[in-house]
């Protein structure tokens, strides 16, 4: 089955190749990115020629100049766009996390907007049915996190998309994060929920495009027919500010690129009685609760570890845990992102705030075994390891996933 879900992507990339080929534009400006919205537009939509068009897309769906894909495909008779589907936050953005939007006619265009937050399977290819498209285009900005969900929305929707016998077209944007490299502890499968459906690494390395290709290689039980629009001009060691992109916050609680850098490490706080962050201007860089004082800041601080240092900071979250009252804890400053491991930062936060403070407590569901893909990092940290020797509990796991997903990547 393997073998010929590859051969399938080969024909599938050969029978597409002007989604590798640069724009006449790139001549111009060679070092300027091209999204794959873009990528497709310069070329007439000529991949969706003919389709009752759907797009899944949220805020993050936008053009260089900050105009919604959306309302420019709307406009252009050259596409017939007539369904949009929202993930978590909404299509519009409007929902906090754990939250979508329902279903509405967008009142910008009209169009009938889907609700696939939670939806898989067989009820979500009913809705594409029902939808009455024959295309399903996927476009939104990820963080390179395993536990961002809109990831398995793109999983959920390229299975559902094959059940109900439509295609699928996911135009590729930026890691944020650059996809030099997986790191982390991969999933487990009976670990899977809608924060990781497959063995997936904790921070991923990988653009959506690039996961699509992976899912429908390895994990989806048929393949559907993907196609894939590729960017030009990006490389894997590029961060999202070298993009020349505006930067949308992809749900409420991202709202910079930075918060995106230390996600898929310090987001590991969710599944603890401690704030990460949420309802402050730093989500995910402030961590904190009561009776937390400077000494987690100097015990994480003596670990050196490279590209950070940790502010003692107090605050008072607006909403989510301990709101409204002041708390203490620490504020993470990357100094130096080419040598920062968020991974691995997030497990020494961990392994010091349970050794300094007497009321650190997992949550009573163990969120933090669905966060990490297993019990391995929640049993060792309660055994007393330290951050090297948790680190070191995933490493063949992690070598196995490296192996494979180095077939996926399309960019150098």
């Amino acid at each position: 089955m393997r073998l010929s879900r590859r051969a399938l992507l080969a024909a599938t990339t050969a029978a597409t190749a002007f989604s590798s080929a640069p724009p006449a534009s790139a001549a111009r400006h060679p070092k300027r990115l091209h999204t794959g919205f873009e990528r497709l537009l310069a070329n007439g939509y000529a991949q969706l020629d003919g389709q009752r068009v759907g797009i899944v897309t949220n805020p993050t769906g936008i053009t260089r100049d900050a105009r919604h894909i959306v309302d420019v495909m709307h406009a252009d008779d050259r596409v017939n766009l007539i369904a949009v589907f929202g993930p978590e936050h909404g299509f519009r953005g409007t929902a906090q996390a754990g939250g979508s939007e329902g279903r509405y006619d967008d009142p910008a265009t009209g169009l009938p907007v889907y609700d696939t937050y939670l939806k898989s399977g067989r009820p979500l290819a009913d809705i594409f049915t029902a939808s009455g498209v024959d295309t399903v285009v996927f476009d939104i900005q990820d963080v390179g996190a395993r536990f961002y969900t809109y990831i398995w929305t793109l999983y959920d929707c390229m299975e559902a998309a094959q059940l109900a016998g439509k295609r699928f077209v996911v135009l590729d944007r930026p890691n944020p994060v650059t996809g030099r490299a997986a790191q982390g502890p991969v999933l487990h499968k009976e670990f899977a929920t809608f924060v990781g459906r497959q063995p997936v690494s904790q921070a991923h390395g990988m653009t959506v495009a690039e996961l699509a290709r992976l899912f429908n290689g390895e994990f989806l039980t048929a393949p559907v027919a993907l196609e894939t629009v590729l960017m030009t001009g990006w490389k894997r060691s590029e961060f999202y500010d070298t993009s020349g992109l505006p930067w949308v916050p992809p749900s409420p609680n991202m709202p910079t690129p930075d918060t995106a850098l230390v996600y898929s490490g310090t987001c590991l706080f969710e599944g603890t009685n401690l704030s990460e962050g949420r309802g402050t201007t730093r989500p995910f860089e402030l961590l904190g609760a009561e009776g937390v004082d400077g000494r987690w800041a100097a015990a994480v601080g003596e670990l050196a570890l490279p590209g950070v240092h940790f502010r003692e900071a107090y605050f008072a979250p607006t909403f989510s845990k301990f709101q409204g009252r002041t708390i203490g804890g620490l504020q993470i400053h990357v100094h130096d992102r080419a040598v920062y491991d968020p991974v691995r930062t997030g497990i020494a936060l961990l392994v010091t705030a349970k050794r300094v403070w007497s009321g650190f407590a997992w949550r009573s569901d163990n969120w933090i075994d669905k966060l990490t893909g297993s019990t391995q990092v929640r049993t060792a940290i309660d055994a007393g390891a330290g951050p090297d020797e948790v680190v070191a509990g995933w490493q063949e796991e992690l070598a196995a996933f490296r192996a494979t997903r180095r077939e996926y990547l399309l960019y150098r």
